[in-house]
């Protein structure tokens, strides 16, 4: 059965809920992370600034060409697989080589996440809803953003660490992949690039 444009929103809220949580530990929490491991603030601010600067890449480039070939939906299967799979690098990297590595790779997955939104709403949803349809999946990725970066707090007052929270925003992300995953076997190819 085709996906309805209620269903589709839904599951777009929920999703973004998913890979938001994900998002947010390592850029609320990186630098704290890397001088629990040992090493100067300076390096984990480094990391940062590097993963948000491959964020932009993923971000400018990496949206462009993969969601103009593949659509919305499968671009962002990419990218969250990819913030997945490097968040739970992080999760047990000790090395600065490591951490820098994964910091990056990290980035360019979580940069092309929320920019894929638009386009998926903007290909599957009507076009005159599209403003108020995207501005809710966005309200939806910011709460997630809110509780990633609490529960990584919350996680570290728990347990002396961040590991345990970088998995659970692993499995956040997990939840956020058999969305996506479940979206792209019921929507088929997407009917406007069809059209084109």
């Amino acid at each position: 059965a085709a996906v309805t444009p209620l269903q589709m929103q839904t599951d777009l809220c929920f999703a973004s809920i998913g890979c938001c949580v994900a998002m947010s530990l390592p850029l609320a929490h990186l630098v704290s992370h890397v001088s629990d491991l040992g090493f100067p603030a300076a390096r984990g601010a480094e990391i940062l600034a590097l993963m948000l600067a491959a964020g932009a890449a993923g971000s400018f480039f990496g949206v462009g060409y993969l969601g103009e070939r593949y659509g919305g939906l499968r671009a962002i299967f990419v990218f969250s697989t990819a913030q997945a799979l490097f968040l739970l690098l992080l999760a047990f990297v000790e090395d600065l080589t490591s951490l820098y590595l994964a910091g990056i790779l990290f980035g360019l997955g979580y940069g092309g996440i929320l920019p894929c939104y638009p386009v998926i709403v903007r290909e599957y949803l009507p076009p005159k809803e599209a403003g108020r349809r995207t501005g809710i999946v966005i309200l939806f990725a910011g709460s997630g953003m809110a509780l990633g970066s609490w529960i990584g707090g919350a996680a570290f007052d728990l347990t002396g660490s961040y590991r345990t929270a970088f998995l659970i925003g692993v499995a956040f992300n997990l939840a956020n992949l058999l969305m996506i995953g479940s979206l792209i076997l019921r929507t088929g190819p997407n009917p406007r690039r069809a059209e084109a």
